[in-house]
């Protein structure tokens, strides 16, 4: 197993820059989440990470031991394909045991570590098949054991369960997270799919244009998102972000749009003093605006626009002037269309961001 630090590291393919100064550092043993959009650079990332791209500059150490320049063969690392990349010439068996084949490992200990490694991934008795014969998920598990079998100090994986139907992927999911605490193996994990990184990762980079946005614990990165773009990219529906004016009313300090104001926390409000805002972005998670009033919560006065109803929850598109507030209600209820109605926010759950550089302002 292995400490994996970047320092510094940038990668540019001509006047693109793929990664613009990369400074990460990933404990031994942890699962990984590298999120973000198409583009963000996440995969160049884990390429570099793993030596199958070159650094414009910078470095990346595995413990104590600088890797930069080394080859991939040479980094002790495993890489999960999104497209399996299973030999398709070859059975199951021998997709496993080739990686130790390479290697010249004696045959004894091929067969004892890919008979262990089928066992441990559930695959046993396919062995003798080849991967034509094989459904997705299968495919995916015959790739995930070729990766582990030489028991890697760092274990990558670029967006492995993307190919896979909906229902398979939230299988495959908890099993790769299971395996993965078996293993106790490094894990750096490619995805764009916000799920699988909160229900997976112990970790969580979030990627835009080249760079680390923020990187912390699920809960961290939902709660307690850095800047609107990471609110608005974490949870769906998306977190509504609404326009304010901060004003003061009766002593008290309130945020203030058409059809909405809000008083603030003293929390709040201390933070919003000492950056002398005057207007600022509101956001607020669909989930803290309830259609019954608790008691840290605000009503603001609307139409219902739209409603989508979901089984377990309701979807709520609330029309307040110009804008579309929405909120997700458990259950499963009855709104009408176009009838007038009050939504209450949940004051305690604002987050607010600077207009201009849209970091959050509460952190």
């Amino acid at each position: 197993m292995a400490e994996v630090t970047i320092r510094g590291v940038k990668k540019h393919f001509g006047e693109v820059k793929a990664l613009d100064g990369i400074d990460l550092k990933i404990e031994d043993g942890k699962f990984v989440v590298l999120l973000g959009p198409s583009g963000c650079g996440k995969t160049t990332l884990l390429r570099c990470m793993s030596g199958l791209e070159k650094v414009t500059e910078g470095k990346v150490l595995f413990g104590e031991k600088d890797v930069t320049g080394y080859a991939p063969k040479d980094r002790n690392v495993s890489m999960v394909f999104q497209s399996y990349a299973v030999w398709p010439h070859m059975k199951v068996y021998s997709n496993i045991a080739y990686p130790m084949k390479i290697k010249k490992f004696d045959k004894q200990e091929i067969e004892k570590r890919a008979l262990d490694t089928a066992k441990l991934l559930g695959i046993s008795e396919l062995l003798d098949r080849y991967p034509v014969q094989l459904s997705g998920g299968q495919r995916q598990r015959v790739a995930v054991a070729r990766a582990i079998v030489l028991e890697p100090a760092v274990l990558m994986m670029d967006e492995p369960l993307s190919n896979l139907d909906a229902l398979l992927r939230v299988l495959m999911r908890s099993e790769l997270k299971k395996l993965q605490e078996r293993l106790g193996t490094t894990t750096v994990y490619v995805t764009h799919d916000q799920v699988e990184a909160m229900t997976m990762g112990d970790l969580i980079a979030v990627m835009k244009d080249g760079i680390i946005q923020q990187y912390g614990r699920p809960e961290d990165i939902y709660h307690r998102p850095a800047n609107k773009f990471i609110a608005g990219f974490i949870g769906s529906p998306q977190m509504n972000f609404i326009n304010v004016e901060v004003k003061r009313k009766e002593g008290k300090m309130c945020l203030i749009a058409p059809g909405i104001e809000v008083e603030c926390t003293r929390e709040n409000e201390q933070k919003i003093d000492r950056g002398k805002h005057k207007r600022l972005i509101m956001g607020i998670r669909p989930e803290n605006i309830h259609h019954v009033a608790g008691r840290e919560a605000t009503p603001i006065e609307g139409k219902v626009y739209f409603t989508e109803r979901l089984g377990a929850e309701t979807i709520v598109h609330l029309k307040v002037g110009d804008m579309r507030i929405i909120s997700k209600i458990a259950g499963d209820e009855i709104f009408e269309e176009d009838k007038e109605m009050n939504m209450y926010v949940d004051t305690s759950r604002i987050r607010l961001f600077d207009p201009e550089s849209e970091r959050s302002i509460l952190d």
